[in-house]
């Protein structure tokens, strides 16, 4: 068998780098580390357990598309790891090192059929951005309209299918073999990872986010979507309208004097709302990075490889967590949890609700700028995950998602509070939802439904009143705990007739007793004795298996799982 010497030498680098940074003091930073004791941590490889924060988003780097995603996305995490490594990552959202503008030509000429010069009366051979999967470059129409075209790095779609096998193989290894991995399930996320991923690298997937987000949020008058060009849009190529402006951490104290900051906050956190619990389709990655701060004081969403696609039922228990969150109610965030959840042997719901209830709690005593709503249900999902709770992966894009909008929103505006806006804008959401829910099509439905009913209504009204003439008709009631009531029922039963047994034997000693026989029992008529002997075993064993039974009960109500 031939044996691919490249796969086996990026299998070593990968896991190198995961034993690497598995050892080292990076992880006992993080919040995974209370799932590993100090002998599975063990000492760092360069003996001191130090890893500089600049050094992991250079090995990521060094690693390749794959590695400075994984980065991009590490550093909108801010509930996972410290504050240096979160600002050294952050320079991987778009400083990555460009490819050559001949691979540039070479792509964009192959993806489109024509040479640059026939499409673009203009196009800028030095990239403006570099991401992990593209680059970003300036350009113009024949029309003179200003553009930008975003074009894949040559040959990642091959380096990302490589690495995820050997992330899929190390994950497989960690799930089967170690406490961490059957908690946390490595496996199902690196899938989750990999399957956003790949739609990223579909440009023309993201040309149709793009044309839905533009009309899902046209009534937002200061959130701008950018305008996909359709014909000069490929899988590997994506022209859309070019937006003037900054990044929103590039703004001057001075420019953000002249801006509304308070009303585009309010607006920007409002339209994801809307995006999230109405329309069902999301932007989730709204990173600095991807938030621009257009010359006419609007904000821009741009980047929409990455999108959350919700149910309508999921969409609803997303919006009574929020609320309940934003209102401070943890017992009730932590019950719809459970209900959207699926849980295994060791979930202990009492412990899960009051873990939850604290976590609230201590967020109506932080400050303004310390609420988070998005880090708060990422702890949410952690907590359920620590407890035995299979959590749905959109609760947690979500938080991610918040997460970062949180702290966009307290660029824009320090004194931002996320809760106050989920408050003001649940019942015109809620409005929403219902006239969406409420459409012509779902209208017509009903309708024909209705329509079915009326008129089977005369067969069906026939036949009951043909089965009652006929002394035909049978009611069936089924109980859905019939079994337990019957079993209960039983049990009642047994204690009452062995009481009654009991008695029966005490008063037949107490009869025997004034009879005069030959056979004694401790200066007793024998037969007498024997019965009342009978009534105090069976009386002494009643009342055992009482208190047993109902001790019992009493466990299994206080520990369901067990």
């Amino acid at each position: 068998m031939k044996i691919n010497t490249e796969h086996l030498k990026r299998y070593k680098e990968i896991l190198q780098l995961v034993w690497k940074y598995g050892r080292s003091d990076l992880v006992q930073q993080m919040k995974l580390d209370e799932d590993l004791d100090n002998d599975e941590k063990g000492p760092a490889p360069n003996g001191n357990g130090e890893v500089n924060p600049e050094q992991l988003a250079d090995d990521l780097e060094r690693m390749g598309p794959t590695f400075v995603k994984l980065g991009q996305v590490l550093s909108s995490r801010a509930d996972l790891l410290p504050e240096p490594y979160l600002k050294a990552l952050a320079r991987l959202q778009d400083s990555v090192k460009p490819f050559p503008y001949e691979e540039v030509e070479k792509i964009v000429e192959s993806e489109l059929g024509v040479r640059i010069s026939k499409a673009f009366s203009r196009f800028d051979p030095n990239p403006i951005a570099g991401a992990s999967l593209g680059q970003v470059h300036t350009a113009a129409l024949r029309d003179g309209f200003e553009v930008v075209v975003k074009v894949q790095r040559p040959g990642v779609a091959e380096i990302l299918t490589q690495d995820f096998e050997v992330l899929g193989q190390i994950a497989s290894l960690l799930d089967k073999h170690t406490d961490i991995g059957r908690k946390h399930h490595f496996c199902q996320m690196l899938e989750e990872l990999r399957v956003s991923i790949m739609n990223e690298l579909n440009y023309e997937r993201e040309v149709q986010n793009l044309l839905a987000m533009r009309q899902n949020l046209a009534e937002f008058d200061l959130v701008v979507i950018p305008e996909p060009i359709v014909d000069f849009s490929k899988k590997k190529v994506l022209t859309m309208e070019r937006i003037d402006g900054r990044k929103i951490t590039e703004i001057s104290p001075i420019a953000r004097l002249e801006m509304d900051n308070l009303a585009v906050a309010e607006q920007l956190f409002r339209a994801y709302l809307k995006q999230v619990l109405v329309d069902g389709l999301f932007h989730a990655d709204p990173h600095a990075g991807n938030v621009f701060i257009t010359d006419d004081g609007k904000v821009a969403l741009l980047d929409m490889g990455m999108v959350g696609h919700l149910t309508p039922g999921m969409q609803q228990n997303l919006i009574k967590i929020l609320i309940a969150v934003s209102e401070g109610k943890g017992e009730e965030a932590a019950e719809i949890v459970c209900q959207m959840s699926e849980t295994t042997k060791e979930f202990d719901i009492y412990t899960f609700k009051k873990a939850i209830a604290a976590i609230v709690v201590a967020r109506q005593g932080q400050a303004l700028q310390d609420i988070n709503v998005g880090k708060t249900l990422l702890q949410v999902t952690r907590i359920a995950t620590d407890q035995g709770l299979s959590v749905p992966s959109d609760l947690t894009m979500l938080g991610k998602t918040l997460l970062q909008l949180d702290e966009v929103g307290k660029i824009l505006d320090p004194d931002f509070d996320p809760d106050a806006a989920i408050r003001r804008n649940v019942t015109e959401i809620m409005t929403k939802k219902l006239a969406k829910d409420t459409s012509k099509g779902s209208f017509f439905a009903a309708l024909l439904d209705m329509k079915q009913f009326v008129a089977a209504l005369p067969v069906r009204l026939n036949k009951i009143m043909d089965a009652v003439t006929n002394k035909d008709l049978e009611v069936k009631v089924r109980a859905v705990d019939a079994p337990i009531i019957m079993e209960g029922l039983q049990k009642i039963a047994n204690r009452v007739t062995t009481g009654l047994i009991l008695a029966a034997l005490i008063v037949g000693a107490s009869l025997m007793m004034r009879i005069e026989s030959s056979w004694k029992l401790l200066g007793y008529p024998g037969i007498g004795i024997v019965c009342f002997l009978a009534a105090a075993a069976g009386g002494f064993y009643l009342v055992i298996s009482i208190f047993v039974s109902d001790r019992r009960s009493q466990h299994k109500a206080h520990h369901p799982g067990k």
